[in-house]
């Protein structure tokens, strides 16, 4: 896709809409966009999409009358639908987006690099990666590269977050979210507490007893749990995106 990523938003408050063009205003050295229109209302969006083809749809999901699931639902009908991204202030409608297909679940208020990271599925070559591909770890008095090819998985537990190899684990020093921050299209977030390397994922599973899915990582036993809101990366895993 080389045309600008073609937007349309949906949210019942103009505020948030006004936030989202400006976070896309943002977005747009690294992933180009354009706005092709908003609407306050769950049929006044149908109405505009229904002749008006988008890329993309930033869709709030409480809204009066038509909410944003039954909306997703309607676009999905269509002969072209649009790929959803739920933007939402509230996690747990997880399963119904899941259900309706929608291509990620951001929770507001939305950060500048996780938009980026949802919107680079629809239009991946549009956006630019880290040059630098590894981390920096101190490690018994020496300071190591660990290249982001050897990583398994970072994990925030207490006030640490681990990286885990295949060899042993080393404690980072930042947080998790700044090692999202720096490599948003090659580490996936399973959980609020669990980035996995995508080239060291496997698979998932899922558990008959409970339902819950859990990621496979290459060349290790280990299960990872992936949470409710997270569960769209099981879908899109299988459908090869």
């Amino acid at each position: 896709m080389d045309r600008p990523l073609r937007v349309f938003i949906v949210d019942d408050e103009p505020p948030a809409r006004m936030r989202l063009r400006n976070l896309l205003e943002d977005c747009s050295e690294l992933l180009p966009n354009e706005v092709k229109g908003e609407a306050g209302t769950g049929a006044e969006a149908l109405a505009a999409l229904t002749s008006n083809p988008v890329d993309v749809v930033l869709l709030d999901i409480r809204m009066p009358g038509m909410d944003g699931i039954e909306l997703a639902r309607r676009l999905g009908e269509l002969p072209d639908p649009p790929a959803v991204i739920f933007i939402t202030a509230y996690d747990a409608h997880a399963v119904s987006a899941f259900e309706v297909h929608a291509r990620d679940y951001l929770l507001k208020p939305v950060r500048r690099d996780r938009l980026i990271e949802a919107l680079s599925r629809i239009n991946p070559r549009a956006a630019e990666t880290s040059d630098e591909s590894f981390f920096t770890v101190n490690d018994r008095g020496r300071v190591l590269r660990i290249g982001l090819d050897e990583v398994l998985y970072l994990k925030a537990e207490l006030k640490y977050v681990t990286l885990r190899t295949r060899d042993r684990e080393f404690v980072l020093d930042e947080p998790l979210v700044k090692a999202e921050e720096a490599f948003p299209f090659q580490l996936l977030r399973i959980h609020r507490n669990c980035l996995v390397n995508r080239a060291n994922l496997a698979g998932f599973e899922q558990q008959s007893e409970d339902g819950q899915w859990f990621a496979i990582l290459k060349d290790s036993r280990e299960r990872l749990p992936v949470s409710r809101r997270q569960l769209y990366v099981v879908r899109e895993f299988r459908e090869g995106r």
